[in-house]
């Protein structure tokens, strides 16, 4: 029983992990209908920015919040350089060019920083809880929870409760009409990536602190996991793709570290895309 609930624990936080990461990807294919797979390479930067920042300022707190403002001004410059010349052409051209500035990240970190494993020494100021028996909820376990379920309250806040959500819908629904409508839809799409791309650097922050370890290959598997939960989701389902995400990670820890199903962890995404596709062609929460 105690093992069962720590690998519930335990795939919870890889859940809320998958879900920050996600959420970005989520928020630009509702938008622009386009793969913004350069954001893993957002959520890898976002890791080393946080590293960066917390040996310059010895504070936690001002390291996530200097990875986030990086995060969402690289994610601007991405938009603004990359994806926005190439809207006008068919969708496959946004992605390729959208790997081509992943891989040039991946690169770039290899070799500013080297291809080392870099330890992220840094301690949270958070109490260990205890639950039943001798299981105990770290202060990463503790922030991972935290920091994810602030992220989607304020992410359904922002959506639901403020102007910029209606027009973030609206410009989603139909961006010619929102323009004839007086919405600045660019500004929209800039400030969507803005926000998607600080929560993929904090998500790398969190990920760097819980494992110990910051990598340049580090958002490898998360730029094809996150593919194949945005569409297990549903297509720009925002709600969706954070359920897919939670569902997944509770999968691989519970059937992988639990049962011990002799499958490869990061094989769940796909069998789980594929028969979603099958059985529900539009997702668990899209629609059709």
């Amino acid at each position: 029983m105690t093992l069962l609930l720590e690998q519930t624990l335990n795939g919870l936080a890889a859940g809320s992990i998958y879900a920050l990461v996600t959420l970005g990807l989520a928020l630009v294919y509702g938008i622009l209908r386009i793969l913004h797979v350069a954001h893993a390479g957002i959520y890898a930067l976002g890791a080393y920015a946080g590293l960066g920042f917390f040996h310059l300022t010895g504070s936690l707190t001002a390291a996530a919040a200097a990875t986030m403002a990086a995060c969402a001004l690289a994610g601007v410059l991405v938009e603004r350089l990359v994806y926005f010349p190439l809207l006008r052409h068919p969708p496959f051209v946004p992605l390729i060019a959208g790997i081509a500035v992943f891989l040039s990240i991946e690169e770039i970190l290899r070799l500013i920083a080297g291809p080392q494993i870099h330890a992220f020494p840094a301690e949270l100021p958070l109490p260990a809880l205890r639950l039943a028996g001798s299981v105990v909820v770290s202060p990463a376990l503790a922030a991972i929870y935290g920091v994810t379920a602030a992220v989607l309250a304020f992410l359904w806040f922002l959506t639901t409760r403020t102007e910029l959500g209606l027009a973030m819908r609206a410009v989603a629904q139909d961006p010619a009409m929102a323009e004839a409508m007086g919405i600045p839809t660019h500004r929209i799409v800039s400030l969507t990536f803005a926000i998607g791309s600080a929560i993929a650097g904090l998500a790398g922050v969190l990920v760097g602190i819980y494992y110990n370890q910051v990598y340049p290959t580090m958002g490898a598997v998360p730029a094809y996991k996150t593919l194949a939960l945005i569409v297990v989701g549903g297509l720009g389902s925002v709600p969706g793709a954070v359920a897919a995400s939670l569902l997944l990670g509770m999968a691989e820890t519970l059937l992988i570290g639990y049962a011990q199903i002799p499958l490869p962890r990061d094989a769940l995404a796909f069998l789980a895309m594929i028969a979603v596709l099958l059985w529900r062609s539009e997702g668990l929460l899209g629609s059709r």
